[in-house]
C-alpha cells in the first residue's frame, strides 16, 4: 500500500514557530507527553485554529482558539466510562476579550440517556433542550476542531481492522466517517461528503499530521507539544480589531452587468489563496472544478448568448471548469441549485474552451468579471496570476 503524501515537516514547522509559545519544538511530537499535546491548523498560510488537549482514559479537556469568521475561545470537556463509551459533553464559547468566569456567549451540554442525548444549549438569557438519537460510542464533530479525531483515529487504530465506521454527533443529528487503516503509521478518515484525510500516526494511533487537501476544506493539521492558548487568542483578536480577522473561509461573490442590453449575474464562492499554490495544485488541471467555493456557481442571464460556438438560451446555468496549463473548459450546466461538488455531466449544455492569460498582479480572492467588448462581452474567472477568459455575443 502507498503511504499518503504529506508535506514536508520543516516547512510547516517553519509556518507555526513565530505562532507558538513552546520553549523549545522537540524534533517529534512524540518526545512529548502525548496524553498533553496540541494541535495547530492551517489554511494555507494562515492559521485557522489551535488546541490544546489533556487527555485522559476517561475525560478529555480541551481549549481552543479558532479564528473564522473572527476570534473565538472554545472550552470542552467530554467525559467518558471506563469502556470509553460516552456519558457528558461540554462546549462554552467566548470572546478572548472575556474574563474566563464570564457567562459564555453560548454554553452547551449534553448527557447521554438511554438512547439519546439530552442537549441544552444556553445562549444569552435563553435556553434550549431537545433530544436526538445517540449511543455511547458517539463523539463530537466540530468543524475545523481535531481533538475528537484524537480519539477516533486512536480507537479505530486499536480495534485491528483494516477499516472501521465511527459515528460523531453534530448540531442536530449525526454522521458517520470511515477511518481506514493504510500502513503502521498512516491512515485516512473519509469525510461522509467533504471527501478524504490523510492522516499519519504515531505507534498506538495519535494523530501527528493531517492533511486534507484533497476535502473541500483543504487544510492541514500539525501536531506539537503545546501552545499559548490565551496569548494567541489575544494576538489574533487584536487583528480583528484592526480590521485584519481571518474571516469566512469562503464567502459569496456577484456580478450584475449589462452587455448590450443583456442582464447577466453571477453568484459564485470566494475562495482566497493564502499563500498557496493554484492551478495544478489545490485547482489539479484536468478535473472538474466548481470554479469557486461551497454552492455551485450560478450564471443567469435574459437574453440569449452564444458563447464561443456555443447558443445559451436566456435562462440560469452553472458553471463548473476544467482548467489546463494551456487553459482548458468552461463547463455550462442545466443544473441549479445544488452545491458545487454535485456535477452532473448530462445535464452539460455545453463545453468550450478558456483562453489562458497571466495577469501583471495576483488576485488574492477568487474573482469572477462580466466586462462589455465591442464585439459583445467576455467572462474572466481570476485567481492568483492565472486568468481564464471566454468570449460571448448577445443575440
Amino acid at each position: 500500500m502507498n503511504t499518503p503524501f504529506l508535506p514536508h515537516r520543516t516547512a510547516i514547522l517553519a509556518a507555526l514557530i513565530p505562532l507558538l509559545s513552546c520553549t523549545a519544538l522537540s524534533s517529534s511530537a512524540q518526545d512529548a507527553d502525548p496524553n498533553n499535546a496540541a494541535f495547530v491548523t492551517l489554511l494555507g498560510n494562515d492559521t485557522l485554529a489551535v488546541e490544546q488537549f489533556a487527555r485522559t482514559p476517561t475525560r478529555i479537556e480541551a481549549e481552543v482558539v479558532l479564528r473564522t469568521p473572527t476570534t473565538t475561545v472554545r472550552h470542552y470537556v467530554l467525559e467518558m466510562d471506563e469502556t470509553g463509551a460516552l456519558q457528558r459533553y461540554e462546549a462554552t464559547i467566548r470572546a478572548p476579550s472575556e474574563p474566563v468566569d464570564a457567562p459564555p456567549a453560548r454554553h452547551e451540554v449534553r448527557t447521554l440517556v438511554g438512547d439519546s442525548l439530552i442537549v441544552t444549549i444556553t445562549e444569552g438569557n435563553e435556553t434550549q433542550t431537545r433530544a436526538i438519537a445517540a449511543h455511547g460510542g458517539m463523539l463530537p464533530f466540530l468543524d475545523m476542531i481535531h481533538w475528537p479525531f484524537e480519539l477516533m483515529l486512536t480507537r479505530a487504530y486499536a480495534s485491528g481492522a483494516d477499516s472501521v465506521s465511527q459515528d460523531l454527533f453534530t448540531g442536530r443529528g449525526s454522521m458517520s466517517f470511515v477511518v481506514r487503516r493504510i500502513s503502521d503509521n498512516a491512515m485516512t478518515a473519509q469525510h461522509p461528503f467533504r471527501g478524504t484525510m490523510d492522516v499519519r500516526v504515531d505507534e498506538v494511533g495519535r494523530l501527528l499530521h493531517l492533511d486534507a487537501g484533497a476535502t473541500t476544506r483543504k487544510l492541514t493539521v500539525e501536531r506539537v507539544p503545546s501552545v499559548d492558548i490565551e496569548g494567541l487568542a489575544e494576538s489574533f483578536a487584536a487583528r480583528d480589531r484592526e480590521g485584519r480577522s481571518f474571516g469566512t473561509l469562503s464567502g459569496r461573490g456577484k456580478v450584475n452587468a449589462t452587455v448590450h442590453g443583456a442582464a447577466i449575474q453571477v453568484d459564485y464562492g470566494t475562495p482566497s489563496k493564502r499563500g498557496r499554490e493554484l492551478f495544478g495544485a489545490l485547482v489539479p488541471y484536468g478535473e472538474v472544478w466548481r470554479t469557486g467555493a461551497n454552492r455551485a456557481t450560478h450564471f443567469t442571464t435574459d437574453r440569449n448568448l452564444v458563447v464561443r460556438d456555443l447558443e445559451v438560451p436566456a435562462g440560469e446555468y452553472t458553471l463548473y471548469s476544467i482548467p489546463s496549463e494551456e487553459g482548458g473548459l468552461l463547463l455550462i450546466n442545466t443544473q441549479t441549485g445544488q452545491g458545487g461538488t454535485t456535477y452532473n455531466e448530462d445535464l452539460d449544455l455545453g463545453r468550450v474552451d478558456l483562453t489562458r492569460t497571466t495577469l501583471d498582479e495576483s488576485v488574492e480572492v477568487f474573482t469572477i468579471r462580466v466586462e462589455e467588448t465591442d464585439e459583445g462581452g467576455v467572462l474572466k474567472l481570476q485567481w492568483d496570476i492565472t486568468e481564464l477568459s471566454v468570449p460571448f455575443s448577445v443575440e
